[in-house]
């Protein structure tokens, strides 16, 4: 098997351009996962956990974000849903577990409902349930739900290092800065329009923002998927606040409507430290036990050589 952190750079043909994603362990047998990142953030996020993994790994960087920010609209779920699928299929798996991070979940329940024959499960982590919706007559605002993060967007950086210094003092990153969380940082700042900014392009983060209170069909497509679910969730929020992003009441809620769903706690995380913080374990065990469950006819490799098969689809 590759070592661990063996990694490949992809470039996948997707409609409008190219897809940036990276293949962790190419050659390794195991069941596949798919991984998906949040609305603000780019694939790097991913890296922890690939290195706790024994299978391929394949994150993308979605449409709009990271080095697919020059990809054009729309960024709508469905979309980034078919971007993804297009990934899967040029990686050469058949099947896959899916995993989503943020708003990255919400795309893992798009892609499930779109495209069935490709997901095996899907491990949600602090996200894919519908945000509770905004009073009657108002709309989710950028303000409202990411605050300073939309603010971030908009900024320009002298350099890396001070793209650093501004991460080191967010309080939900800071006290648990690692070399994981320092790389994915110094990915995410781009040179575009002549100036270090952060790689999110604003407004394709807006147009995802208005979609995550289960609008346009989404919580009716959630309640439809029969593959089976695990929603990992973190008590603390996006700034390490209380409460997190799910309540208990409105994820009862939820548990009530979707039979499949088994939800699991990851205590001392917030929003982004489940995934690059303490609670990568939990996330890697979750994505053991699904693939455990599905048995041994996943123990594969991967169907062809990804970049051939992405250079050649010419979609």
């Amino acid at each position: 098997m590759d070592d661990p952190m063996t990694e490949r750079p992809l470039r996948i043909d997707v409609a409008g351009g190219e897809l940036v994603a990276t293949l962790w362990r190419a050659d390794a047998r195991g069941t596949p996962v798919v991984a998906i990142h949040g609305i603000t953030a780019n694939h790097r996020s991913f890296s922890p956990l690939a290195a706790r993994l024994d299978g391929p790994v394949l994150a993308v960087d979605l449409r709009g974000r990271g080095g697919s920010r020059s990809l054009p609209g729309p960024f709508g779920l469905e979309q980034h849903a078919a971007d993804v699928a297009d990934a899967i299929v040029a990686a050469g798996f058949e099947r896959a577990i899916v995993v989503g991070h943020s708003m990255g979940a919400f795309v893992a329940v798009r892609l499930a409902a779109a495209r069935s024959e490709l997901v095996e499960s899907l491990v949600l982590v602090d996200g894919g349930l519908p945000l509770r919706p905004a009073p009657e007559g108002s709309a989710l605002s950028p303000e409202d739900v990411l605050g300073p993060a939309i603010e971030r967007l908009r900024m320009t950086f002298p350099s890396a290092e001070d793209y650093r210094a501004f991460w080191r003092e967010h309080p939900a990153f800071g006290p648990h800065w690692s070399p994981a969380i320092e790389e994915y940082v110094d990915y995410d700042l781009v040179d575009a329009d002549g100036a270090l900014r952060p790689s999110a392009a604003p407004d394709a983060v807006v147009a995802n923002l208005v979609e995550l209170d289960g609008r346009g069909g989404y919580a009716e497509a959630l309640e439809r998927l029969d593959v089976p679910m695990v929603l990992l969730r973190s008590p603390r929020g996006l700034f390490d606040e209380e409460p997190g992003l799910y309540d208990d009441e409105w994820v009862a809620t939820w548990s009530s409507r979707l039979p499949e769903l088994e939800v699991r706690d990851v205590e001392r995380t917030n929003h982004y430290t489940i995934l690059m913080g303490r609670g990568v374990d939990a996330v890697a065990d979750a994505v053991s036990l699904v693939a455990t469950a599905h048995g041994p006819a996943h123990d594969r490799m991967p169907a062809s050589d990804p970049t051939a098969v992405a250079n050649r689809e010419g979609r």
